[in-house]
């Protein structure tokens, strides 16, 4: 059974840092293309932030400079480092995995269950 397991939501104010992890069990890890995705109240699922197999990485342009992706194949877990939080980037926070080098929305195999992400003025 594929699981995805997000942490390291919370509150914060603006100009302030969190650090998101996302466990994964029951898929070759390191095989796949693994994504950050956040959907705020009233908006579409944007994705923030992806990193494939080969380390290359993308990023939305609304974090760039501020939100780094990364991931520990030993530990199966990714992570987004998120610094100089704004509260336009208050949303649930989702990661997600991939077999393709894409990860699109549409291509996504395996979602987790998300973490909030509240960033107060």
């Amino acid at each position: 059974q594929v699981k995805l397991v997000e942490s390291g939501g919370g509150s914060v104010r603006a100009g302030g840092s969190l650090r998101l992890s996302c466990t994964a069990s029951g898929i070759t890890y390191n095989t796949y293309c693994m994504a950050w995705f956040r959907q705020a109240p009233g908006k579409e699922r944007e994705r923030v932030a992806l990193i494939r197999r080969d380390g290359s990485t993308n990023y939305a342009d609304s974090v760039k400079g501020r939100f780094t992706v990364s991931k520990d194949n030993a530990k199966r877990t990714l992570f987004l480092q998120m610094n100089s939080l704004n509260p336009e980037d208050t949303a649930m926070y989702s990661c997600a995995a991939d077999v393709t080098a894409e990860c699109s929305e549409s291509s996504i195999l395996y979602w987790g269950q998300g973490t909030q992400v509240t960033v107060s003025s």
